[in-house]
């Protein structure tokens, strides 16, 4: 069979033509400019067009396309005038996934780095995954087998459509409820939808929704059942080591109670799957995942890079920052800060003014405004207590971070803990001088 993918270069989009085509799919696709994940792929022998055009279709039997590309898109046309089935990339999963035997996890926050853990626990199966594991260098681990992993999107309801054989929840905290037409009772009934999808389901009892719920499950009760729980530094890398339930202990890279609470989701979901000592040993094959708690440089600064842009979030990973911090002689934390969309900010406005709390120094870019239009706040009145430093943007160079204000250079970061937040352009901006 072959599928041609429009916008392949997204991160959604490149693993599911990367799964596909460890599935014996032969691929193709097109994007308006290249990335790593675009040269990936051609590395590996797919043909892939830059930028759009009508020429790439050709003898595809599909053609699936990212939730950006307009009616419009030549490659969309083109594949109408030769009669070739088209599929967004939310109907696109229903197909790919209604044979498979799916380990689905979805939630708010955490659901990439459970998902990665529990591929590391169980390497024998398929993996799609909405960020990069630092374990195989990849979005998707390429393993022909009727079972994967797969992490699951709630932002567009297409978790719905993942065919969960097993249904994993994290949270289901309140997010992208343009979807759920603003509307708490349809968002919430959505969750329990998936959920009553799944033969076997594995939920965060500390969620105010999932504790109400009664429907069978392997219920995690993280005060309870996770214990004794340390942090220890291997090779100048965040560890976690914990107790779970009667089970024994556990080891895992990263800090943090979240850390051993998305473990514990993955370790419950795997119980059946292989033997308890196998689980253990896999665990300790997770690295980490690319933009989360990701250690971009050690010196003089250490510069860490978060995909947070949500409070809860961010507070959580400040927690793991000062355990950081108290294993390397108390440092000072510097986080700069790029809001992500003017509508999130504004839905939790007082959350985020909150969540910086502990910080030593505070630096906030330009919104990161991801297709939205401008809108005036007034950020330096409502973050004055931080007295923070506004920058247009930054460039890391020789481990040090400088601060821009249009070409002029503010300032020199040249030691303590650096911490960028945001899910735009910062992850650049901190790994690159030539931004």
């Amino acid at each position: 069979m072959k599928v041609h993918f429009i916008g392949i270069g997204g991160i959604g989009i490149s693993g599911l033509a990367r799964y596909m085509k460890s599935q014996g799919v032969q691929i193709s696709g097109s994007d308006i400019a290249t990335n790593k994940s675009v040269a990936k792929l051609q590395k590996d022998g797919a043909k892939i067009t830059i930028p759009h055009s009508k020429d790439a279709i050709d003898s595809q039997d599909l053609v699936i396309h990212s939730a950006i590309i307009k009616p419009d898109n030549v490659e969309i046309i083109e594949a109408k005038n030769k009669n070739i089935p088209i599929l967004s990339r939310k109907d696109a999963l229903e197909r790919i996934l209604q044979d498979k035997r799916v380990f689905s996890i979805c939630g708010a926050h955490g659901k990439s780095t459970t998902t990665a853990m529990l591929s590391s626990i169980l390497p024998h199966f398929g993996a799609i995954i909405g960020a990069e594991s630092k374990e195989f260098d990849c979005n998707v681990r390429e393993v022909p087998s009727e079972c994967i992993v797969f992490e699951a999107d709630e932002s567009d309801k297409s978790f719905l459509n993942s065919n969960p054989y097993c249904a994993i929840v994290t949270n289901t905290e309140p997010e992208h409820m343009e979807s759920y037409n603003h509307n708490l009772d349809e968002f919430y009934s959505c969750y329990k939808e998936f959920l009553l999808k799944a033969k076997k389901r594995v939920i965060n009892m500390d969620d105010p929704f999932l504790s109400t719920l009664e429907i069978e499950a392997t219920r995690l009760y993280p005060k309870e059942d996770i214990q004794n729980i340390e942090y220890f530094l291997k090779d100048d890398e965040p560890h976690t080591r914990f107790s779970l339930k009667d089970l024994g202990e556990f080891e895992v890279w990263g800090f943090g109670e979240h850390t051993a609470l998305n473990a514990s989701l993955a370790i419950l979901a795997s119980l059946d799957e292989l033997p308890l000592e196998q689980i253990r040993a896999n665990l300790k094959n997770f690295k980490g995942i690319k933009k989360r708690f990701d250690i971009v440089s050690k010196n003089p600064c250490i510069i860490i890079d978060d995909y947070a842009h949500h409070p809860t979030e961010i507070k959580a990973t400040l927690q793991a920052v000062k355990i950081y911090t108290q294993e390397h002689k108390d440092l000072p934390i510097i986080c700069i800060w790029q809001p992500h969309k003017y509508s999130r900010f504004l839905d939790n406005q007082e959350a985020f003014i909150q969540c910086f709390k502990g910080c030593d120094r505070l630096i906030i870019l330009p919104v990161w405004k991801a297709g939205e239009k401008h809108i005036d706040i007034p950020f330096p009145t409502l973050f004055s207590s931080y007295s923070p430093t506004f920058a247009s943007h930054i460039k890391q160079i020789d481990g040090k971070i400088h601060l821009y204000n249009g070409e002029n250079l503010l300032e020199v970061l040249d030691s303590g803990l650096i911490i960028g937040f945001g899910a735009g352009d910062i992850t650049y901006q901190l790994r690159c001088a030539n931004v």
